[in-house]
Formats: C-alpha cells, sequence, structure tokens
C-alpha cells in the first residue's frame, strides 16, 4: 500500500464517532451538576422538555463532530520539510511543524478507539510548552506508515505494508521484534519492582476512604464514641500485623495488575535507525523513538530482580520544564523486565556502545550526616517528644523505633555506598539507590546547563552540588569535592562547545 501524503488527508470517516464521542463528553462533564438539581427539582410532566433539550444537544455535537473531521486535513510539506495539519469551524488554524523538531510519534488506542477500529496519532515536538498535536481517528495502515516518514524525514524511500499491516523494508523483509517481553517476566517485574509508587496510591486511597467514613459518620449522626471503640478493641498488635500483611499482598497484587495492563504484549522492533516500541492491554500504544533524541539513559534493578536476572530501563526525551507532569511522563519509553544482553543491545543502539565508567567520584561523609539529620534523628526525636508529652497513647509504640532504626540505617548505608558519579570523554554515569539502584547515562554534548553550588559552611571542607540539566530533566550529585567538580565542569563545558554532534 502506497500512500501520497503530498496531497492533504483526512481522518478515517469513523473520526465522526470520536469526536461525537470527545465532545460529548465534555459536554457532560460541564452540565451534569446542573442537570442533575433540574431533574430532582423539575416536576415530572416538565421531563420532556429535558429530554427534547436531549435530544436538541446530541443534534448539535454530532453537526460540531462532522464539520471538526470535514476541516480537519494534514499533509507533508517535503520542500520545506513540514507536517502541515489545519482544523476548526469557525476559528480555522493551520499547524506547521518542522520535521527536525519532532521529538517522538505516538500510535495509541483507547477502548472507545479500539471498539471502532481507529488509532490515534500523537505527535510531540521538542522544548515547547503546548500540548502535544493529536490526530484523533487515523486508520493503523495510514498511521504506520505516517509515523515513519515524521521520524524518519531525510529518507525519501516509500514506505510498504504487507497485508497484515507489517512495515517492510527495502529488503523485502519483514522486520521482527528483537525483544518481545513474555507474561511470566511481566508477572516477575510485578512482584518485584514500583513498591513506592503502589504505596503511595494506597495511601491516598485509605485516606479518602477515611474521609468518606467521616462524612457518613456526621452524615447519619452516628455515635462517634462506638465508631471510635470499635476500631480501639480491633486495633491490637496481632490484627495490626495482619493488616500489614494484607497490605503487603495487595501492593503486589496492584503491581501485577497494573504491569499487565501498561505492558501487555510488549516489544521493541528495530526499524531503520528507529525503535518500535508497542504495549497496553485496554490502551495500546505504538511508539516509534529516533535514538539520537534520547536524553537520559537509565537502568536500575533491585535485590529480587537481580535473583530473577532481570532489570527495568528508562529513555527520556526532551521535554519544556513548564509542560504538565502527563506529558514528561509520556516522554519516558520504559522498558521493563528485560536482562543483561537485551540492556546491552539497547545501550549499543541508543547511545552507539557499552558505557564505561570511567572516573570515579564519591560523596563526602557529609552526605550520610546530612541523611542521618533528616531520616533518623528528626523522626524518632518528634515521635519520642509526642508521645510523653502530648500523646500517651504513643508510647505503646515505642518499640517500634528499634524496628525504624534497623530499617532506615540499612536504607541511608547502601544509598551513600551506591551514590557514585563516573566520568569519562564519552559518557557520565551517576549511580543512586538503596533498594532500586539506579544508573543515568548522559553524553556531555546533550548537556543544556550545569548548576554548581556551595553553602558557606562547606566551603572549608571543600564540598559542593551539582546539577546537569539536559532537555529531560535534571540529574544531581551531591555532597562532591568541590574542587574536581569545577574542573569537571570545565572539560564538559569545553566538550558542549567544541562537539559537532546533534543534542537531538
Amino acid at each position: 500500500m502506497q500512500i501520497d501524503f503530498k496531497i492533504p488527508q483526512r481522518q478515517s470517516i469513523l473520526g465522526i464517532v470520536i469526536m461525537f464521542a470527545d465532545t460529548f463528553q465534555s459536554v457532560v462533564r460541564a452540565m451534569w451538576a446542573p442537570l442533575l438539581i433540574v431533574l430532582f427539582k423539575l416536576e415530572p410532566e416538565k421531563y420532556i422538555i429535558v429530554g427534547l433539550s436531549f435530544i436538541g444537544i446530541v443534534i448539535l455535537v454530532a453537526v460540531i463532530a462532522f464539520l471538526q473531521y470535514r476541516n480537519f486535513t494534514f499533509f507533508l510539506d517535503e520542500d520545506n520539510q513540514e507536517f502541515i495539519l489545519s482544523k476548526g469551524i469557525l476559528n480555522k488554524s493551520r499547524i506547521n511543524i518542522q520535521l527536525s523538531k519532532i521529538q517522538q510519534v505516538n500510535i495509541n488506542q483507547s477502548i472507545i478507539q479500539k471498539i471502532v477500529g481507529v488509532y490515534s496519532l500523537n505527535i510531540d515536538t521538542a522544548g515547547t510548552d503546548k500540548k502535544e498535536i493529536s490526530i484523533r481517528a487515523i486508520d493503523q495502515d495510514l498511521a504506520l506508515i505516517l509515523k515513519e516518514r515524521l521520524l524518519d524525514y531525510d529518507n525519501k524511500e516509500e514506505v510498504v505494508l504487507d497485508e497484515n499491516q507489517e512495515i517492510i523494508t527495502n529488503e523485502n523483509s519483514i522486520v521482527k521484534p528483537f525483544i518481545k517481553i513474555s507474561y511470566a517476566t511481566l508477572f516477575k517485574v510485578g512482584i518485584t519492582s514500583k513498591y513506592g509508587r503502589t504505596i503511595a496510591i494506597l495511601i491516598t486511597f485509605i485516606v479518602t476512604l477515611f474521609q468518606t467514613f467521616k462524612d457518613a459518620v456526621d452524615t447519619f449522626e452516628l455515635d462517634e464514641s462506638q465508631v471510635d471503640s470499635v476500631f480501639e478493641q480491633g486495633l491490637g498488635l496481632m490484627s495490626a500485623l495482619i493488616l500489614i500483611l494484607g497490605l503487603l499482598i495487595l501492593v503486589l497484587l496492584i503491581n501485577i495488575v497494573r504491569t499487565f495492563i501498561k505492558h501487555f504484549d510488549f516489544e521493541i522492533v528495530k526499524q531503520k535507525n528507529s525503535l518500535v516500541v508497542t504495549s497496553g492491554l485496554l490502551a495500546k500504544k505504538n511508539t516509534l523513538l529516533n535514538p539520537l533524541k534520547v536524553q537520559i539513559t537509565s537502568f536500575s534493578q533491585n535485590f529480587f530482580q537481580r535473583k530473577f536476572k532481570i532489570l527495568d530501563m528508562n529513555m527520556k526525551q526532551a521535554s519544556n520544564s513548564e509542560v504538565e507532569d502527563k506529558q514528561k511522563k509520556s516522554n519516558v519509553i520504559e522498558v521493563p523486565g528485560c536482562d543483561s544482553d537485551e540492556r546491552n543491545e539497547i545501550l549499543k543502539i541508543i547511545l552507539g556502545k557499552i558505557p564505561e565508567k570511567g572516573q570515579e567520584f564519591v560523596p563526602n561523609f557529609r552526605y550520610l550526616i546530612f541523611r542521618i539529620l533528616f531520616a533518623v534523628i528528626l523522626p524518632i526525636g518528634l515521635f519520642s517528644v509526642l508521645s510523653f508529652t502530648v500523646i500517651d497513647d504513643l508510647q505503646f509504640y515505642l518499640p517500634l523505633i528499634f524496628v525504624y532504626l534497623g530499617l532506615i540505617g540499612t536504607m541511608i548505608y547502601f544509598g551513600y555506598k551506591n551514590y557514585r558519579m563516573y566520568s569519562n570523554s564519552e559518557f557520565i554515569i551517576l549511580k543512586h539507590g538503596a533498594w532500586d539502584v539506579e544508573n543515568e547515562i548522559i553524553q556531555p554534548h546533550k548537556i543544556q546547563g550545569i548548576t554548581t553550588k556551595q553553602y558557606f559552611w562547606h566551603k572549608s571542607s571543600d564540598v559542593g552540588h551539582l546539577t546537569l540539566h539536559t532537555a529531560a530533566g535534571d540529574v544531581h550529585f551531591h555532597f562532591g569535592n568541590f574542587t574536581e567538580i569545577k574542573q569537571l565542569v570545565n572539560y564538559w563545558l569545553c566538550q558542549v562547545e567544541t562537539s559537532t554532534e546533534n543534542w537531538m
């Protein structure tokens, strides 16, 4: 199948359904509260007016959806190397995107799009504070060819598809995935990673549930003393242990479900100079990634993952500091549960070679003092003061201080042991983490800015802090030797200014 993108293209005709659903959803979100009030207060015989008004809104939304479809076109201007998109009903707009500025192209499919049989193609450009450009309803074959042309704009070769919608290379061989994550590996990832994020979700849920319960007590005028006595009777030591065990099991279950939903059928395909990353159960996501535009490459591994011989990788692309957190996350490509050989293969594609660590830089012992002060002395001191002066019941939990000391002390020790920076002429590697030990890799020519900081009380000990700014975010190295840091900064700035390589 061959498509001439010089001619303006429209979305799939089924896009009318998607645009109708999007517009109707926006109307419902804006009007549901006043509509409920009207329905409760309106006399039954006047419901016919509400029904007719609803039908009128549906017809209006349908007309808007059709006009949105009709006025939405896109094409490639190969002479000017631009992707041009036109849209709008009353206020028509024309968006010109330089192909060289396109950072990432995602092909996603929500549940509604899966039912209708279309995909959305999202174009993310580097360094912009605007939301990504989105084509909401596009056929799969058209989307696959268009994303290839957008990110491989300097290649004029025609891209064709076979009957199974697989991209065929110029050697007429179908590209096969070189990384495919099995269900067993996804299960291993689910039980060994992202505990902190899941616990945060659980805490948010529990706090919300508690607030709802409190509101119910106030609403139904329940006897709060009886409710408190029920909690006091149920919160014995044994029940607390059972509760903790139940929460741990719940954390694992949530992790497993989240991992399967997000990374179901995960695979990576090498396609010319790019990587095609596909994953997702409910919402299918297909991303074409140009390795040259990756700013920070990282991989992490914890104790359990080492036993299973798996690790997690992240490839961070350029994003503006002013964009929303959701869009920043969309610029991070995750590879869950790959092995060391697959990691090395990805590093070769992204960085050109497997990075060597180079010279090692170790933090000053004041790093330990800082962690002990804020993670041990202050929390335990505050807890002790509250238990002996304000809340007498807290004295029952004083033995837990020793458990806390053991856990946090171990975390601080391994955090210090793993906190290192390595540097050579080609790579900067920052290693950190107590449980999940992460290695962040940066190429010096991709540094956008450098910040050094030294507090006056650190001058006598020659200690300072370093922050490397990239288009994908910042990385830090604290409590290093400030003389060595200044020498490194001068060396990296010289590399940035003399390098002939592009940062993206």
